[in-house]
């Protein structure tokens, strides 16, 4: 397959450079070598950044919304290109391509062109405080400057320019370092945004490996990164050393709980998606699945039955598979050590079990029983195409173990009792969770989405997903001042004092007392 990258200019890529060969995950093949931004280098692309964005910012909502809702445009006018750039470096399916980082990315583009102006109006407030009375009082946002986006390699668009979407939106110059595994569908997104009309260095990427990704940390105004929790960590503590806000969207352990009154046909079906989508590569992954007892034998058969079914291989166009590769060698490798290890200690495969014989960077879609949380498998996060299937005697025991992680991410509970659903729901501990269904709330962009105890700080999507790029500043305007010097300023008097002493008693006095 033909590549389809961007050339960076030459005040992107300084000279002797290193460079980045992009292997095809599914096939093992080079289909491109682009050069890597030098940790030295990243203070140059931010001051350009910085002198660019503040006409951006004067530029208003109408401008920038105008050139993104472009960039809705070139998105879909250029969707085979898109799709077989992500597939080429990704190694994902047509399907995963399409329906999830397309048709998130388009959707992106039109929520925050609709919704940014409305979340970062100016707001009025009101004051419970009689000494305010006659005072306007504004809180207000004003872009916070250059944002540095650290982008993973299982999903480019989603969850690497699709954080630079909002942070665009509100006025902010962006600077994205993508996975160096992945980094041509970035440059892609910055040839759309140059043919919609942004401004040259309001929008830069710079690829590179771990240390480039550090000195983009030493030089922004704010972070946002989406990663492991191990390198989330280090992240947070380089931000904290310069006090720039950070956000994070770490690891994921996510538990389904599937109830004895569930409709088990669409469940093993969600399962099946929800565990298996992007093989498996999404913090929002199902990978740890908890059925209540009468109804478990039934649900791992359908569930077996339907994993033998799928087709894994190199993807060759629409419908061609419906089980990718795995984009990291690395990550094939995790996933081996933590079905190797279950399946030491007891657990069974009943489908897949081992790494996919012949080239590229498959492991078969596999399903486990007999596993417990003594093993790395529904303790760790895998990050690959498995199904741990647990049997629970009852709705109680189902949330305490889908608790019993460090992760708290995403989760989902089945259940024909709806109100049943929504309480449990509320029981289990992550930041988003769905009633018959999975990751869908994900595509409900008005909902802020992010992690709780390891899974990150911070949220995306929603009012919060903008504004967090966004320092806020609060205006109080004394409109008439029939005083030249008010009760509470210097000079102080006993007279003075005691009024305000009494005024301070009634008007603060009439509380309830024991």
């Amino acid at each position: 397959m033909a590549t389809t990258q961007t050339e960076l200019t030459s005040h992107d890529v300084p000279e002797g450079a290193s460079i980045i060969a992009v292997e095809n995950p599914a096939t093992g093949e080079v289909i491109a070598t682009i050069p890597a931004v030098r940790p030295d280098d990243v203070a140059g692309l931010v001051a350009r950044a910085r002198a660019a964005q503040p006409l951006w910012e004067d530029a208003g909502f109408d401008e920038r919304c105008r050139i993104l809702s472009r960039a809705q445009k070139w998105l879909l006018d250029h969707e085979q290109r898109v799709i077989d750039t992500l597939v080429s470096e990704t190694g994902k399916t047509y399907e995963d391509a399409l329906m999830v980082e397309v048709g998130y990315l388009a959707s992106a583009l039109g929520f925050w062109v609709k919704r940014a102006p409305g979340y970062l109006k100016d707001e009025r407030i009101r004051s419970a405080s009689p000494v305010l009375a006659g005072r306007k009082l504004v809180k207000r946002y004003r872009p916070i400057g250059v944002v540095g986006v650290i982008g993973p390699w299982n999903f480019p668009l989603v969850n690497a320019f699709g954080d630079c979407v909002p942070a665009l939106a509100a006025g902010n110059a962006v600077i994205l370092k993508p996975s160096e595994l992945t980094p041509l569908t970035s440059q892609l997104m910055r040839e759309c945004l140059l043919d919609c009309g942004l401004p040259q260095a309001v929008f830069q990427v710079a690829p590179g490996y771990g240390d480039t990704g550090a000195a983009l940390v030493d030089s922004v105004d704010m972070v946002m990164f989406t990663g492991s929790t191990e390198t989330g960590r280090k992240v947070a503590e380089r931000a904290g050393r310069r006090l720039i806000p950070v956000s994070l969207e770490l690891g994921g352990k996510d538990p389904m709980i599937v109830l004895s009154d569930a409709d088990l046909e669409r469940a093993a079906n969600a399962a099946v998606y929800g565990g298996l989508q992007n093989a498996g590569q999404a913090c929002t992954s199902v990978e740890r699945v908890y059925v209540e007892a009468p109804v478990y034998d039934e649900f791992v058969g359908k569930v077996a039955d339907k994993v033998r079914g799928l087709r894994q291989g190199p993807p060759a166009g629409a419908a061609s598979v419906d089980v990718g590769a795995m984009t990291s060698p690395e990550q094939v490798a995790i996933v081996d050590e933590h079905v190797s290890s279950a399946v030491q200690d007891g657990a069974r495969a009943l489908t897949g079990g081992h790494r996919r014989a012949g080239a590229g960077n498959f492991y078969e879609p596999t399903v486990l029983v007999d596993a417990d949380h003594s093993m790395t498998a529904l303790r760790e996060e895998t990050f690959g195409p498995t199904l741990p299937i647990v049997k629970v005697a009852d709705a109680r025991e189902a949330i305490a173990l889908a608790n019993d992680s460090e992760y708290g991410l995403s989760g989902s509970v089945w259940t024909g009792d709806l109100a049943q659903g929504e309480k449990l729901a509320r029981h289990v501990q992550a930041g988003a969770v769905c009633v018959n269904d999975v990751q869908l709330n994900y595509f409900a962009l008005e909902l802020p989405m992010g992690g709780w105890k390891a899974s990150g700080l911070g949220v995306r999507h929603g009012a919060e997903g903008i504004r967090k790029y966004c320092r806020q500043q609060s205006i109080l305007v004394t409109r008439f001042a029939p005083l030249k010097r008010d009760p509470h300023m210097m000079p102080y008097t006993r007279t003075r004092t005691t009024l305000m002493r009494r005024l301070i008693r009634t008007l603060y006095g009439r509380g309830k007392r024991d």
